[in-house]
């Protein structure tokens, strides 16, 4: 009997040990490109109205535009003329894109939210 109590005991220990490890994983996974970029997509996508086709491009314009200032702005000097030279590529790749993607009123209107 006592051993059938502690096999009872060191399951559920083992189950709630489990699942503690799995909410970490969820918590840093929250930045991760993908994941502020798919928020940023369904905020624009209800202010915008993007189609299936313009959400999937704004995606990846955005991924794109994430990872890149994870691996060369975030965290830097931005009064570096390299880090600032990057910050502007980045920015002109991302509103390259946009424009290509969106309608002229929906680029416009885009551009207004991104300088507020």
């Amino acid at each position: 009997m006592k051993k059938i109590i502690k096999i009872v005991a060191f399951s559920f220990v083992i189950l709630l040990g489990t699942s503690t490890l799995s909410a970490q994983e969820l918590t840093q996974n929250q930045d991760r490109p993908e994941v502020v970029a798919k928020q940023q997509v369904a905020a624009l996508s209800d202010v915008l109205d993007l189609n299936g086709d313009q959400q999937r491009a704004v995606f990846r314009a955005l991924v794109s535009k994430e990872s890149n200032y994870r691996k060369n702005v975030n965290g830097k000097d931005l009064n570096n003329a390299t880090v600032l030279a990057n910050k502007k590529k980045y920015d002109a790749t991302l509103d390259a894109a946009m424009k290509k993607t969106l309608s002229k009123s929906q680029y416009e209107k885009w551009l207004s939210l991104k300088d507020q």
